[in-house]
């Protein structure tokens, strides 16, 4: 066995042709293979599903059969198998010893079959730096299924022997060369995407599983690398100011930022101070986009023409459209920038090599399921003490109420598989399902918040008299309308505040 590691890089075509004439410049020539990979699966993945893949490369005259392993966890550490076999066929005794072996069924040697290849042409180079060896490979061509294809433009950057950061440092000068934006997605990966027809559409969050035992800090490592492959997943949506794809995104962030809340007591140093207000900026570059598409959507558009607005609520639909449009263009322009192509490398470094790692030695070995149980005991005693006393607080303090409740409900996404015992499985849906109904009340309750502040700003510029006072009634219909269900919502608040009082810890 042997563990790849390795950096890869989405680049365009002609991006790429540059860099390799900056390669041929350094005098040292590099070799050119064309390289046929053929993947195996069953006919239902079950491959993938367990995080696994199988291929076979045509080398020449040869034939290398791969296994890897570690392909959804969102790591560029990725666990590898190779042996030269004879013919295209994978020789199955070969997996002895790799993760594809406990999945070897009769069953599944009777189905497995080629279900899609990539066609490459591959210029590497290995280069020294720092002491380290490290192969640089351009890949150009494409992933096949059937009929079906999709562009292949990548730079890979593969530590052969030293260090992780010289890998990271070679990454950043050839990002002053050309933009590279870190790809989180294997080939195999890809081929997956275009079988399933899902390339370009927004994307969900993975389930993450961890394991008990496993130490805190790897699990931290495990949450982090999965929630940014979350994010890196939308950026295509994000670019064509699609309105899930900015709220997936928008999740994946939040979802990041929470879990370094979380584990806080790992952290603090300075480059985690960084990485917070980066992740900070690229929220508040999609927030407007979000906010405006959910006001638009939902308390605008449903509004018929014939309210006593009448013509002020077109213009004030209008108007919010247009600065909907604008502000889903400033989010597509955020995700083409080279400071988010860096959010992305500086973050994937941090959690992997960051100086924290050094820091945090108690929780090298503290097992993350005692951990997971500090945090909900912790954090479900201080909702409690403010959830008793909801009707009391003010729109700040619900605000602040409303985010520590969904840090938790991020905290028992988490963790919560990690209690396994016949009392927390049934406990824990109930408390997940109680924590969600008091989040989207409070959410609820925010969002008019919010919509009041996106209504004093309707229009770009400034429309006449008459449309002013047209859209100033039209807003006045609007708010009206959302201030009479604060008072349903602050009830139904209350009720499931108490609801949630009364969750078992499912933890202990």
């Amino acid at each position: 066995m042997g563990n790849e590691i390795e950096l890869k890089f989405e680049v365009a075509p002609r991006e790429l042709r540059k860099l390799k004439v900056v390669r041929y410049s350094r005098g040292r020539p590099p070799k050119e293979e064309n390289l046929v990979s053929v993947y195996f699966d069953t006919p239902k993945h079950k491959l993938a599903r367990n995080g696994v893949s199988l291929r076979v490369r045509h080398r020449g005259d040869k034939f290398v059969q791969t296994i890897k392993s570690g392909e959804s966890n969102g790591s560029f550490k990725r666990g590898e198998w190779e042996h030269e076999i004879k013919g295209d066929v994978p020789n199955l005794r070969k997996a002895h010893g790799t993760p594809l072996a406990p999945l070897l069924t009769k069953k599944l040697k009777r189905t497995l079959k080629p279900i899609f290849e990539t066609h490459v042409h591959r210029t590497s180079l290995p280069i020294c730096k720092n002491g380290s060896r490290i192969e640089v490979a351009l890949d150009e061509g494409e992933v096949r299924v059937a009929r079906q294809s999709a562009p292949i433009s990548e730079l890979e950057l593969e530590l052969k022997r030293g260090k992780v950061a010289d890998v990271f440092k070679l990454a950043r000068e050839i990002g002053k060369v050309t933009p590279a934006t870190l790809l989180l997605k294997s080939k195999s990966e890809r081929g997956y995407d275009l079988i399933e027809d899902t390339p370009a559409k927004t994307v969900r969050a993975e389930k993450i599983r961890l394991r008990r035992g496993m130490s805190t800090m790897n699990a931290f490592r495990t949450i982090g690398s999965s929630v940014l492959r979350h994010i890196a997943a939308n950026e295509a949506a994000v670019r064509r100011s699609e309105s899930e794809g900015v709220h997936q995104m928008r999740v994946g962030l939040r979802r990041l930022r929470a879990a370094i809340s979380l584990f806080s007591n790992l952290l603090g140093d300075q480059e985690t101070e960084r990485v917070k207000a980066e992740l900070k900026w690229l929220t508040g570059k999609l927030g407007p986009a979000r906010d405006l598409d959910v006001y638009v959507r939902n308390e605008i558009d449903p509004l018929p023409g014939t309210t006593p607005a009448g013509r002020g609520m077109k213009e004030l639909a209008g108007a919010l459209t247009s600065r909907r449009d604008a502000a889903f263009g400033k989010a597509s322009a955020a995700v083409e920038s080279r400071r988010y192509r860096s959010l992305l490398l500086d973050t994937l470094q941090w959690l992997e090599t960051g100086d924290w790692a050094k820091h945090a030695r108690y929780y090298k070995q503290r097992p993350i399921e005692r951990f997971a149980a500090d945090i909900f005991a912790r954090r479900t005693k201080t909702i409690t003490k403010k959830a008793k006393r909801i009707r009391e607080l003010d729109s700040q303090q619900r605000h602040k109420l409303r985010i520590a409740v969904k840090k938790l409900r991020y905290a028992s996404d988490f963790f919560g598989h990690l209690f396994a015992s016949r009392r927390a499985k049934k406990r824990l849906p109930s408390f997940k399902a109680r924590l969600t109904d008091l989040q989207d009340c409070l959410g609820a309750l925010n969002d008019i918040k919010v919509h009041q502040k996106l209504a004093l700003k309707p229009a770009a510029g400034k429309p006449g008299a008459k449309a002013a006072r047209a859209q100033a009634f039209a807003i006045g219909v609007v708010s009206g309308r959302e201030q009479n269900e604060i008072e349903p919502l602050l009830n139904a608040a209350d009720k499931d505040a108490r609801k949630f009082l009364r969750a078992r810890p499912f933890w202990t």
